[in-house]
């Protein structure tokens, strides 16, 4: 245990890794609550699209995914919100857009599938100090957006109707959760990879959902199962010699079947 710390890439690891996975889990509990859970996998593959972007133009990826995932993000508020179409199909447009550009442009430049690897399934020594700079940034950006917007973001997810009624703008409050929850995203991709970023964000909410009796509490025990997962799921990868991603969604998911006997077991 003692060696896990002195290697410099746990260290950037562990504090990204736990401030992510507290982000992950609090923006869980609304994407659980509003049923968009595709919402992880549709921002996920946008992101690699991003990612493939910056790789093809040689430039620092994170740079370039963070605003092009952030777009997308703002189309899928602004398009569910002005036409008939259910939330599912609007993502998948996107989706599928998205995966589609970075496979054309990752063919286009040779030389970067080894890069593009890392993103997919999420690698621990690919963390480096701009990862943590944008970490600790969206960090305080989170608590700062909390601490002000949390009450309407909590009323809109369960009574939008009413929420409108009161004054509150739900369409921008939407598209400014969309972002956020997009930019958690693309900077959660190194450490869990684009293929399981969307479970990572959903699977502790879901776990909360089924044991917590408010919103709040479910909030705290999505949050607190997020980062016990991410933790665990790192250590394991250190001593396993195993990709990051797959290790930490499935120390979620030993969390959450016990979660779902609860629940059972209560009915």
């Amino acid at each position: 245990m003692v060696d896990f710390f002195t290697h410099p890439f746990m260290v950037r690891a562990l504090v990204v890794g736990t401030l992510l996975s507290a982000l992950s889990g609090y923006y869980g509990v609304f994407v659980v609550q509003r049923k968009m859970s595709f919402l992880g996998a549709g921002l996920g593959h946008a992101a690699f699209g991003g990612i493939a972007l910056g790789l093809f133009l040689g430039v620092q990826p994170l740079w370039v995914a963070l605003p092009f995932t952030v777009l997308v993000a703002i189309g899928i508020s602004w398009i569910r919100r002005q036409t008939l179409l259910s939330s599912d199909t609007v993502i998948g447009i996107f989706f599928s857009v998205s995966v589609a550009l970075g496979i054309l442009l990752l063919s286009l430049k040779s030389g970067r599938s080894v890069d593009a690897f890392s993103y997919l399934f999420g690698s621990i020594l690919a963390i480096d100090t701009l990862d943590i700079a944008a970490t600790i940034t969206l960090s305080a950006i989170a608590i700062a957006s909390s601490l002000s917007l949390w009450g309407p973001w909590a009323y809109a997810t369960f009574d939008p109707e009413a929420a409108k009624l009161e004054g509150i703008h739900t369409g921008r409050h939407d598209m400014i959760l969309t972002s956020l929850i997009a930019l958690t995203i693309v900077v959660a991709i190194k450490v869990v990879g684009v293929l399981l970023v969307a479970a990572w964000i959903v699977v502790p909410a879901a776990t909360a959902r089924l044991i917590s009796t408010s919103f709040r509490g479910m909030t705290l025990v999505s949050v607190g199962v997020s980062i016990l997962a991410t933790l665990v799921g790192l250590m394991g990868s250190w001593m396993l010699d195993l990709p990051s991603g797959a290790l930490i969604v499935l120390v979620q998911i030993l969390i959450f079947v016990p979660s779902v006997i609860y629940q059972s077991a209560k009915r």
